[in-house]
């Protein structure tokens, strides 16, 4: 029988919301089913890899086996994209009220407020609902025979279970990460807040401290700020989302700073003490020395993920992993043991549900019917859900100029585009990267409001093998502010103009009289 859940994973404040998220996702009174003979699948992890893996496998008539040890839908469900888009919305809407005046609307000083208790119960009843997607009993509808437990391999064919051993002739690893902890000297004591954790709190923390600049420090620092907290970043690079070139990131570093965010960059976090409910925080630049204490009310740590690969008995079952990076697989994500096969975070540098989506669907096809797909074949694009949104690509600008790819960028900003201004929307940009003297696209960042929504145009173009010619024959509805990728496409067919074809066309016109 599967422990409770309240043993397993945090779900708290156990209100009606997260006891329905529970009851779906890890139901207490589960009862695991009689293995059902040997499996043609069996896949460890009910995140988004190892929920579509499973799914699609028994869609196409194979005999699968699921088993989760914590929450099923993973950290997209239950700690991640879902919860934290909740919390990125609202505060979009209390953004969008602090900003009103700009429109000519209105609201007079102190007549309203963020009620974040709302915010966060809103965010649990969302959630819930949500989870029926990721149910056990849905999967298990589908044919799917869900396990509730710690798997562990007993040998390279067979996974144990509580009493019970599951035999099968592929496998699939798909545990995922968690969040680390860096060794800072007394954080263990802060109660440090993480992914796992910061949708439990009910009450806004007054001063808030993030410790990490990446996309999650990122996203949580500006919506924690536009909630009315007073919020300090400390990142150790020179600036956030140091991933990106830093012409896009600095427009959401801009963004953050007007929404109130302090930010410390070069600075790492050397020691934390208590004092009472207070959290003193010594972070020393890198530049020059100085060392700042920063007192926050909680602790919010965003830098880095540690694999799940303890107690799943690897070794047993001959697969081959790092600590740090996660089970190693080749370019069809088969592992050292030729029957097993991982995907999504627990083997992979690209850590989003996307991703996780389409290697599920590699790894159906090539342990399963003879497929050859290759992850190295995958165009991800990828976002950071700030105001504005940053959302990337294919290679980069920085990419290119280290790896001496000679491309051609092609960029418009967003104040050239109408849609833009009229929505005072206007910093931001697209800029496509092409191979040098083509049309052929490898790579765009896109900084906009809704950049999420509009790079998949240009991953959709770069996978179909369209270039820039296709684009700006593409009729865009006006106004729109995905008109600034036709426009981009456009600065590339200005670029055909040559001399020599200015000649031709002039001949061509005076032969029309």
């Amino acid at each position: 029988m599967p422990k409770p859940i309240e043993s397993i994973i945090e779900a708290k404040p156990l209100d009606r919301h997260n006891r329905q998220l529970v009851s779906r996702v890890h139901p207490p009174d589960w009862q695991n089913p009689e293995p059902r003979g040997k499996y043609h699948m069996v896949v460890v992890g009910a995140g988004t890899a190892g929920l579509v893996t499973a799914v699609g496998a028994a869609g196409l008539g194979a005999r699968v086996a699921l088993i989760e040890r914590n929450l099923m839908g993973g950290d997209c469900l239950n700690s991640g994209c879902v919860p934290s888009k909740a919390l990125i919305r609202a505060a979009h809407a209390a953004a969008s009220v602090r900003n009103a005046k700009q429109f000519g609307v209105r609201i007079a000083e102190g007549s309203y407020s963020v009620d974040f208790g709302k915010v966060m119960e809103r965010m649990r009843r969302l959630r819930a609902g949500i989870s029926a997607h990721d149910s056990a009993q849905r999967f298990s509808d589908l044919g799917v025979d869900v396990f509730l437990g710690q798997a562990t391999f007993s040998g390279k064919k067979t996974v144990r279970v509580g009493d019970q051993e599951l035999a099968f002739s592929r496998g699939c690893i798909a545990t995922g990460t968690r969040a680390s902890l860096p060794p800072i000297p007394g954080l263990d004591r802060a109660q440090a807040l993480t992914n796992e954790t910061v949708f439990t709190l009910t009450e806004l923390p007054r001063r808030l401290a993030v410790i990490g600049g990446g996309p999650i420090g990122v996203e949580m620092a500006q919506s924690f700020a536009r909630f009315g907290s007073e919020v300090t970043l400390i990142e150790g690079a020179g600036g956030v989302l140091n991933r990106e070139d830093r012409d896009a990131a600095e427009i959401v570093e801009r963004s953050m700073q007007r929404d109130g965010v302090t930010m410390l960059f070069s600075t790492y976090a050397t020691s934390v003490t208590v004092e009472g409910d207070e959290r003193l925080i010594r972070a020393e630049s890198q530049a020059d020395g100085t060392v700042t204490e920063i007192r926050a009310d909680r602790i919010l740590v965003a830098a880095g993920r540690t694999p799940n690969t303890e107690s799943l008995g690897l070794s047993e079952a001959g697969v081959n992993y790092d600590k740090q990076t996660g089970v190693l697989v080749d370019d069809g994500l088969r592992t050292s043991n030729k029957r097993i096969y991982a995907a999504g975070d627990i083997c992979s540098a690209f850590k989003f549900t996307h991703t996780a989506d389409a290697m599920a669907r590699i790894v159906i096809g090539n342990a399963l019917f003879f497929g050859r797909s290759k992850a190295s074949a995958l165009n991800i694009p990828w976002c950071t859900y700030s105001d504005p949104e940053l959302a990337h690509v294919g290679i980069s600008e920085r990419e290119a100029n280290t790896s001496s790819t000679p491309i051609d960028t092609y960029r418009t900003e967003l104040a050239d585009v109408d849609r833009a201004v009229l929505d005072s929307e206007t910093e931001g940009f697209v800029k496509i990267h092409c191979k040098r003297g083509t049309d052929a696209i490898l790579g765009a960042t896109i900084v906009a409001r809704h950049a999420g929504e509009m790079i998949s145009e240009v991953t959709a173009a770069m996978t179909g093998g369209l270039g820039l010619r296709s684009i700006a024959g593409t009729i865009h509805p006006y106004p729109t502010q995905a008109e600034a990728i036709r426009k981009t496409a456009d600065a590339y067919q200005r670029t055909r103009l040559t001399p020599a074809v200015k000649r031709l066309l002039k001949t061509i016109l005076r032969l029309h009289g």
